[in-house]
């Protein structure tokens, strides 16, 4: 029996013949604990030093909705093996932590509403080895998968039948860490989800997908089987407001939308640009976080976007600099010399917060820099008539994830004709955002945030336990 098996064998037996005590419901402790793992699509901080994580966006809403009373904390287990053991142990009333609905899994735990969809991928890399087509393509490569995981249980199903097929389950890393170790070339191959994979892909571009691995899997919240029926019935009314509403379309936006934006060749090209040409001009990029508050490695997205950080580019319509300014956008802001670095960088950033600041107040981050970013491309007039067009479809107006499909809309006669400010090249927007949200991530993963009034959050600061989110 693999140890995998011997691992489930041990859990049901936990499971039945020594129940295991309940946390205090919900609504008597005024407390919500959640159990879940460090990992990009759960929690982590990220580069403004925030919590951030699909998961941990959706249990922040669940809290909030349940009550204005209820507090949220958050168990930190080391890996995703320990989730389910510590929610039968009694120490979370959920789970929230990527977990797919697995045959395995539905023996230990009730899960709640499914939420999202992913395709489970065999990972190489293309510059060190040649594309595996099949599951027998396996046989006699360094094959990891995280412990514990749903790939290691499709894995162990088919050895059943492929005896030869042999892996390794790591107990002390994630799927992004062996992503990374494929990239690197220590590991042959591994197994990861759709929506890590193109997100890892603009870190390294050297990793490619060799063929989906299986059906697509669902994931969903897993609750303790004698656990807390009030708690489970909210969560599928919470997933099924969500999902009526669009925040859970939204929050997959912020988290994946822009992930395939960028081809290979974009982005290592990026890559090399970062070594060899940002040097250059971080200093100026943080003198602008300094005078602004915008991120500097956000400012030089854009810029990059919009130049290659070359200063002395130059458009057919005369817009030129490292920031590409407008000739009537230079005046307004005082540039004397639009080639100049310095006057354009700085000069770009105090525009886009002009920007910042016409976007309706209502409007929260990371939305209301987006829009900014669209106006700074087509015009606040088009932005505006896109998010009335956005309101005639029964869209959310002040969505990013919704205006980036009405603004192409503008170019269509049944929508420009009666758009106050007429035809636009809606598209363009689009793409000049998403684009620089890829190149955000991929500074936010490589260069550090100057921030000295703000204090440094550091995963390490917290151990797996009981955390108190604030």
């Amino acid at each position: 029996m693999h140890k995998f098996l011997f691992l489930l064998a041990g859990l049901l037996l936990t499971a039945c013949h020594k129940p295991a005590p309940q946390l205090p419901p919900v609504r008597e402790s005024k407390e919500l604990v959640v159990v879940t793992h460090n990992g990009p699509a759960t929690y982590y901080v990220n580069g403004q030093n925030e919590f951030a994580g699909l998961e941990y966006d959706l249990v922040k809403l669940f809290a909030k909705e349940l009550g204005p009373d209820i507090k949220l904390k958050i168990v930190v287990v080391d890996n995703i093996t320990q989730v389910v053991p510590a929610l039968l142990k009694g120490k979370a009333h959920l789970a929230a932590a990527n977990l797919s609905v697995t045959h395995l899994r539905q023996h230990l735990v009730r899960f709640g509403p499914e939420y999202q969809t992913v395709q489970q991928q065999v990972i190489y890399n293309k510059e060190r080895g040649t594309q595996p087509k099949t599951t027998s393509d396996l046989i006699g490569h360094h094959v990891a998968v995280p412990a514990g995981t749903s790939y290691a249980e499709r894995l162990e199903a088919i050895s059943e039948v492929l005896p030869s097929l042999h892996w390794d389950e790591v107990h002390n890393a994630g799927s992004e860490e062996l992503l990374e170790q494929v990239a690197d070339g220590t590991l042959d191959m591994t197994i990861a989800d759709s929506p890590l994979v193109s997100m890892v892909q603009n870190y390294y571009p050297n990793l490619a997908v060799g063929f989906d691995f299986g059906l697509p899997d669902k994931l969903a919240w897993a609750f303790p089987k004698n656990g807390d029926e009030w708690l489970y019935q909210k969560s599928v009314e919470f997933f099924a407001r969500i999902k009526k509403d669009g925040t859970l379309h939204n929050l997959m936006d912020r988290y994946y939308g822009h992930s395939e934006r960028l081809a290979t060749v974009d982005v290592t090209g990026f890559l090399g640009n970062m070594r060899t040409v940002l040097p250059k001009y971080v200093s100026l990029f943080k003198q602008a976080q300094e005078l602004t508050g915008i991120d500097w490695r956000l400012l030089a997205a854009i810029s990059y976007q919009e130049s290659h950080w070359d200063p002395n580019a130059t458009s057919p319509t005369n817009v030129r600099g490292i920031m590409m300014l407008t000739e009537n956008t230079a005046d307004k802001l005082g540039v004397t010399n639009r080639l100049d670095p310095k006057q354009s960088i700085i000069a770009g950033a105090r525009y886009i917060l002009t920007l910042k600041d016409t976007i309706p107040d209502r409007i929260p981050e990371p939305d209301r820099t987006w829009l900014a970013l669209a106006s700074y491309n087509i015009g606040y007039a088009h932005l505006e008539d896109a998010r009335v067009v956005a309101q005639q479809l029964k869209m959310n107006p002040d969505a990013w994830a919704d205006l980036k499909k009405t603004l192409p809309l503008l170019n269509q006669y049944e929508y420009f004709s009666k758009a106050k400010y007429g035809f636009a090249r809606g598209g363009a927007p689009v793409v000049f955002v998403e684009s620089i949200r890829t190149y955000y991530d991929i500074l936010q993963r490589y260069e550090e945030r100057r921030a000295p009034v703000l204090p440094t959050f550091n995963l390490a600061w917290y151990p797996s336990g009981l955390t108190a989110i604030p």
